[in-house]
């Protein structure tokens, strides 16, 4: 899957904003009514729920569509060791979701083949539509404000996905952080207090190197903004989940953790001999912290 990296060959400057407009706008919108005609024919063409009989594995799912005829409403309990991959809904895919029989539940979507393409393509054309660098979204904003109001957008909604995800790593990055660390010391990655501690340097650090590309490096503003994003995640983690405590409908991409792995915990503590979890890294990753983790995590990364 390849993105961000298309390249357009303009015979001489475009002589208008219009005309930046026009080209920046061009590609979202083809892109746009080629996603959504594969996505609807993709929801007509939904074969029944005893597709994912013939596939193996998905024991508890199986057992459920075989009783009820359909899909259950919350995802079954997965086996030790499994990776579940559950993608998020946006309005629209939601909107369209209820029009048609036999939609898979988020969690089995990548056995759905052109259903699963259709979301990468409207996934893949928000991405583009971001109103920052030389992105479709950039130009278009350029062209509507010009330059001197497009540096300043930018520079805010950049500083809004790093406000957000510092709090999204108040629940990720203890477990991110334990990952990290179990490519060197898996006996120390297992220490749950001490991860917990490490992650707020994983994230300093992390806000830090953005930060100082968007002011510059002018410490006068970093700094602030660096204390800013770092309380930001600290509060996050004494409130509770970010998660539970508030679900976006954007193209928000969670894994789930079975009850046995993480219960009420944001990541898998030793006691349940479960490696960490990472809720907002895509995936579901359990096995024992007693096992050689390094090959572990490298046959899942």
């Amino acid at each position: 899957m390849g993105t961000f990296g298309a390249v357009i060959r303009i015979r001489e400057p475009l002589p208008t904003t219009r005309k930046l407009f026009d080209v920046g706008a061009a590609g979202p919108l083809a892109g746009f009514v080629v996603a959504l005609g594969t996505l609807l024919y993709a929801l007509a063409t939904l074969p029944p729920p005893e597709y994912l009989l013939d596939l193996p594995g998905h024991e508890a799912l199986k057992a459920h569509i075989n009783q009820h005829g359909a899909f259950p409403e919350t995802m079954p309990e997965t086996g030790s060791g499994a990776v579940t991959i559950v993608v998020g809904q946006t309005p629209l895919f939601w909107a369209l979701s209820q029009l048609f029989p036999n939609v898979p539940p988020m969690y089995e979507i990548m056995h759905y083949p052109v259903l699963f393409a259709s979301w990468f393509g409207l996934l893949f054309t928000a991405l583009n539509l971001l109103p920052v660098g030389q992105l479709d979204g950039g130009h278009v904003l350029y062209a509507l404000f010009g330059k001197r109001w497009h540096g300043r957008l930018a520079h805010v909604f950049v500083l809004v996905l790093l406000a957000s995800a510092s709090i999204g790593f108040a629940e990720s990055g203890p477990g991110l952080t334990a990952w990290l660390v179990s490519w060197v010391s898996p006996e120390t990655a297992a220490r749950s207090g001490l991860m917990s501690n490490l992650s707020w340097f994983l994230l300093a650090g992390i806000l830090y190197y953005f930060l100082s590309r968007v002011f510059d490096g002018d410490q006068r503003f970093v700094a602030p903004a660096l204390l800013g994003g770092v309380g930001l995640s600290v509060a996050a983690r004494l409130v509770g989940s970010p998660r539970a405590a508030a679900r976006s409908a954007g193209w928000r991409l969670p894994s789930s953790c079975s009850a046995s792995a993480c219960a009420r915990s944001t990541w898998c503590r030793e006691r349940r001999g479960h490696a960490p979890c990472f809720p907002n890294t895509r995936f579901l990753y359990s096995g024992s912290v007693r096992k050689n983790r390094r090959k572990t995590a490298r046959n899942h990364f």
